[in-house]
């Protein structure tokens, strides 16, 4: 599943290709919103908003499109009247005079009042996003030693997205590795010091993984959230069972922790 950082990217060049422009069609695959179609004709998008893994579209009357993509679904963009040559399902379709924001395979699209998204059932359990500029170190600290959260093991509650949404399996593994702390322990167990390097990891390692356009291609991740660029965000030990620790020259290994794979260096993360 995309992590944060792809979902931003992902909605970055949704709102860059219709975000205010009039629309002129919608199309929705679920019957409970064919009601929609007719009226968002002529309104715009005022904004395409990630918070974890979820994608909130704005409409500038009041209205929101909540859509997470889940395992399967993915946005894509056309030039308006086209539509991309794929297998995929078309679940939602948002069209300017110039271009079209096409949303394929996924099950979970709902339209909301704008105002009541607060109650949204999902919204409502999530914790603050990782790449919002809004949070800092000192919040996550808090988070960290809070009793909902301090006697959790970090295998777990670095995937849980109430404790930060858009967290995911690579940025866990990531976020441990720098900030030299194993992934069988709890923040309970944790000094002043590791406690301030994982709360910085948990900032550093989703913002640069987003400011360098996401992950390469050789992760095995979905190629329709990923660009190659040498500039990409390069693992450091995520996906390198086997291998040396650039750090430290050991050989870095793979669990499957938590129902998921995780990769670490033994030395290097005590």
């Amino acid at each position: 599943m995309p992590e944060g950082p792809e979902i931003r990217r992902a909605a970055d060049q949704l709102a860059k290709a219709v975000v205010g422009q009039p629309l002129t069609g919608a199309f929705f695959a679920f019957p409970e919103l064919k009601r929609y179609q007719r009226s968002l004709v002529d309104h715009r998008i005022r904004a395409i908003e990630p918070h974890g893994k979820a994608l909130l579209t704005h409409f500038d009357h009041g209205l929101t499109l909540y859509s997470h993509n889940q395992l399967y679904g993915v946005w894509k963009v056309a030039k308006a009247g086209e539509r991309p040559d794929t297998t995929r399902q078309l679940r939602v379709a948002l069209e300017t005079g110039k271009k079209a924001i096409l949303l394929y395979s996924a099950s979970e699209v709902e339209m909301w009042k704008t105002q009541d998204l607060p109650r949204h059932p999902f919204l409502a359990k999530l914790g603050p996003d990782v790449l919002d500029l809004r949070l800092g170190t000192d919040t996550v600290g808090e988070r960290l030693r809070s009793k909902r959260f301090a006697g959790r093991s970090l295998v777990a509650l670095l995937l849980d997205q109430g404790f930060l949404a858009g967290m995911g399996n690579y940025l866990r593994s990531e976020v441990l590795f720098l900030a030299g702390i194993a992934p069988n322990r709890a923040p309970k167990d944790l000094d002043d010091d590791e406690v301030e390097r994982l709360a910085h990891a948990l900032l550093d390692v989703p913002r640069r993984s987003y400011a360098t356009r996401g992950i390469r291609r050789s992760a095995g991740m979905s190629a329709d959230y990923l660009t190659d660029t040498p500039a990409g965000f390069r693992f450091e030990v995520f996906d390198r069972e086997g291998e040396p620790c650039r750090q430290c020259g050991d050989v870095v290994v793979r669990h499957e922790l938590g129902g998921r794979r995780l990769y670490w260096c033994k030395t290097c993360q005590s």
